[in-house]
């Protein structure tokens, strides 16, 4: 019964797979009683202050008497069906014996790119159930292909900067509305809401298309990963796990070393990406053995270089990490195990999937290397990689003066320093080697020999009815 509950689950889950929907958790809500230095909500006998220098949207859902407010120089209440603001008549008012100042929490520093303020939902705004599926910190932002939800009946701030100039999603829903073209995305922007709900350098633009492409597309994060990476570890309490293996992996997109597996795929146009996870959920994470193993599978781009040293761009990949929760000597075993499950069903059905090639690494607390192999092998051939370089612009250095003439003249000095009583014999020679002319014209200084080996130059390449603080009028939201 258990086990079939767990496959219902899973089966739940890919049913969602098709659309990704993130959610952002924090509001600027005045019924929110984290968004007040006193952790409480303010009651009849408080005076409310806002700073007057901070910009805020501050949804109102219910009725409050208070004894004072002071309110900031730009901002708006979105008040609900029946919520107002009255003053104190002195009345007794349970659960408030003993007044003072409160102050609105400042949400200017809420990053947009800041993974532990977003969660996956699914497409009703319910928090998608739990299961072997993970992503890397940067798909926990959203993507360029998502649909971001603010959940209805709240007010939010977000600051937008990004290393990038625009971010682009398929749909934002707020308020309960979901805009989902550029034009009505440009139309709630042109509203008096937009700009007191996101500020900073990044611009959010809606397109409407999710991803083109059956093999998927990558995230769209990678210029802001650092920024993500940042805001993920900046507080206290946030840091990286201490990994349980000597050399954890580092995943493309994430911001913490991670022992288990990784696997990268070549692939064909063939390739199905969510087909290829659906099977691998049902067919091998489904079973016992893998429990805790957890997966995260997308597209990604790696850089390539020439010899290891030289940028060749970047190229697309598939990227599997596999992680566990085992701990000790035993962490990322179950990974590892799945890894080569996974490696030995490409090797027999890879052609049909549409795969050509894998390439597995693996880091458990039982090895001291990330790597598949044996780390001195990759640092000889480094090594060896450095020489061939290094002997190539050598062996250039030679032809180059040999055919400026300077290591004729250099050897000629040399021979004149350490041999001052030359023969007539040897004298003649060296005379005839340094210029001769063939008849048929050649010059044969030096013989003109090809040399055995090439030489090569290396170049590297809006928002329901609202009420503004400066608005002698008060719009009420209708009831949902």
């Amino acid at each position: 019964m258990k086990r079939l509950l767990s496959l219902l689950g899973i089966l739940q889950l890919l049913a969602a797979t098709a659309a990704v929907y993130k959610q952002w958790i924090p509001n600027t809500n005045f019924e929110t009683a984290s968004n007040w230095d006193k952790g409480r909500v303010p009651c009849a006998r408080d005076v409310v202050h806002f700073e007057k220098d901070k910009v805020v949207s501050v949804f109102v859902g219910s009725p409050h008497a208070l004894t004072d407010m002071y309110l900031p120089l730009n901002g708006e209440f979105l008040l609900a069906a029946g919520a107002a603001f009255t003053a104190f008549d002195g009345s007794w008012d349970p659960g408030c014996d003993s007044g003072g100042t409160v102050r609105f929490a400042d949400a200017e520093q809420r990053s947009w790119f800041d993974p532990t303020l977003w969660r996956d939902v699914l497409p009703s705004g319910e928090l998608r159930p739990g299961g072997p599926i993970f992503s890397v910190h940067e798909e926990r932002v959203p993507c360029r292909h998502d649909d971001v939800i603010f959940q209805p009946e709240t007010s939010f701030r977000v600051n937008t900067d990004s290393a990038q100039p625009v971010i682009q999603l398929r749909s934002i829903s707020i308020m309960g509305q979901e805009l989902n073209t550029p034009s009505s995305w440009a139309g709630y922007l042109g509203g008096p809401s937009a700009p007191l709900q996101f500020h900073g350098n990044g611009t959010l633009q809606v397109t409407g298309t999710g991803c083109p492409d059956k093999s998927g597309c990558a995230c769209g994060n990678a210029l802001d990963g650092p920024r993500i990476c940042a805001a993920l570890l900046r507080a206290p309490g946030r840091q990286c796990p201490e990994p349980a293996c000597q050399s954890p992996l580092q995943p493309l997109g994430h911001c913490c070393g991670v022992c288990g597996a990784t696997i990268d795929l070549e692939f064909t146009p063939d390739f199905d990406l969510q087909k290829y996870q659906d099977k691998l959920v049902q067919e091998l994470l489904s079973q016992p053995r893998y429990a805790g193993v957890q997966l995260a599978m997308s597209k990604v781009h790696r850089a390539q270089t020439f010899l290891g040293l030289v940028s060749r761009g970047t190229a697309p990949l598939i990227q599997i990490v596999l992680i566990d929760d085992r701990a000790g000597a035993q962490a990322g075993t179950s990974a590892e195990q799945l890894a080569a499950d996974i490696m030995q069903d490409i090797a027999q059905h890879g052609e049909a999937l549409g795969i050509s090639s894998g390439k597995m690494e693996v880091a458990t607390g039982s090895t001291a290397t990330g790597q598949v192999g044996s780390p001195p092998v990759s640092r000889i051939a480094a090594g060896t990689v450095m020489g061939l370089l290094f002997s190539l612009l050598f062996l250039g250095g030679i032809l180059f003066l040999y055919r400026k003439g300077k290591l004729r003249s250099l050897q000629m000095l040399t021979l004149q320093k350490w041999h001052p009583k030359i023969s007539r014999f040897s004298t003649s020679t060296l005379c005839t080697v340094q210029a001769r002319q063939r008849p048929d014209g050649v010059d044969s200084r030096w013989g003109q020999t090809p040399l055995p080996w090439g030489y090569h130059h290396l170049s590297s390449p809006h928002s329901p009815s609202h009420h503004s603080w400066w608005d002698s009028s008060q719009k009420q939201i209708p009831p949902e």
